[in-house]
């Protein structure tokens, strides 16, 4: 035979060599989770390895992933009860413990890329990433206004990107002329471009107790069984100003990650979320997967689609991994 592939794979010097997709700490955005309070740290039960902190405790944990070589986090937050209302109010007060927690990571790290999220969910007394009427419809363009202030209050407080997770139509444009008109023209929006309706969401909204109070989020998120309509989310965000386009899930979207890496010239990034991450956690617990070798496995195909970002629960261990 003239043409043997296996020439090119009989070594593990010749297979680096010849490696077409690689993976780097660089790839990352780390994921985390900060609550009120001191000195506390609680682990989230269905994400073996994974936190909550105190920003006391944050801090801490941001020095040892900065010494692994992860430069970029998105913060989320988990708020009592009693914080919560149906306009989501607390997301934009000023000194609420987020916004604290954001101004103390870039004061202390400022090198340390922040990202945040903006969206009603965490703060909102109905769940919901938008807000809900008397009648329980969610409006979109009541909607915007609340993420505006939440995104600018975020940029005041010292985030480097906001990541609008919301889905209302529209709110790329409308975030992006907030910002410009408070003088934040270089904060960036990385859009959750395409965001599906999944179940792989279960162990965040344990995290962060925001599962929504009624119904499901069919109304605004992706119908997993599409993939054009995808096309059209992120022209509408790309055409509105954003830097990034977004993916998730991204391990049963890979289809998605290439299709909008195709067809857009700004980086796409995908979001390896936290069903994800506890199916193989879970897997490699029971002994049926090698835990180690499937996490970069899927961390791969994820770059190989096509996503030069990749948001994962994953980051602190492949980092570690690798050092």
């Amino acid at each position: 035979m003239l043409r043997r592939p296996r020439r090119n794979r009989q070594s593990s010097a010749i297979r680096a060599m010849v490696e077409e997709t690689s993976l780097s700490v660089n790839d990352f955005i780390y994921p985390m989770f900060v609550m009120d309070g001191k000195n506390l740290t609680s682990e989230v039960s269905s994400m073996p390895g994974i936190y909550r902190y105190s920003i006391d405790k944050l801090l801490e944990e941001i020095a040892v992933i900065q010494d692994l070589g992860i430069r970029s986090i998105d913060l989320f937050p988990l708020l009592s009860e009693d914080k919560k209302d149906k306009i989501a109010s607390e997301s934009y007060r000023k000194g609420n413990f987020y916004l604290e927690a954001i101004h103390q990571i870039k004061s202390k790290f400022p090198e340390i890329a922040i990202m945040t999220d903006v969206a009603l969910d965490p703060y909102s007394s109905d769940g919901h990433d938008g807000y809900v009427d008397e009648n329980g419809n969610i409006l979109n363009d009541e909607t915007l206004h609340i993420l505006a202030k939440m995104a600018v209050a975020q940029a005041e407080a010292g985030a480097d990107i906001v990541g609008p997770s919301d889905m209302m139509d529209g709110r790329v444009g409308f975030i992006r002329q907030a910002l410009d008109a408070k003088g934040f023209t270089n904060v960036s929006i990385m859009s959750y471009s395409a965001k599906y309706a999944s179940a792989f969401y279960g162990p965040f909204r344990d995290a962060l107790d925001s599962a929504p109070k009624f119904g499901d989020k069919k109304t605004y998120q992706m119908n997993p069984a599409n993939s054009r309509e995808a096309l059209i989310e992120a022209e509408l965000d790309f055409s509105e100003g954003a830097d990034f386009l977004m993916v998730k899930p991204a391990l049963a979207y890979l289809d998605i990650i290439k299709l909008l890496n195709d067809n857009f010239d700004i980086p796409i990034a995908a979001y390896n979320v936290s069903g994800e991450y506890a199916m193989i956690k879970a897997a490699a617990q029971n002994g049926w997967l090698d835990g180690t070798r499937t996490m970069v496995e899927s961390l791969t195909s994820i770059k190989r689609a096509g996503a030069k970002i990749i948001l994962t629960y994953f980051a602190k261990e492949y980092a570690s991994l690798v050092k």
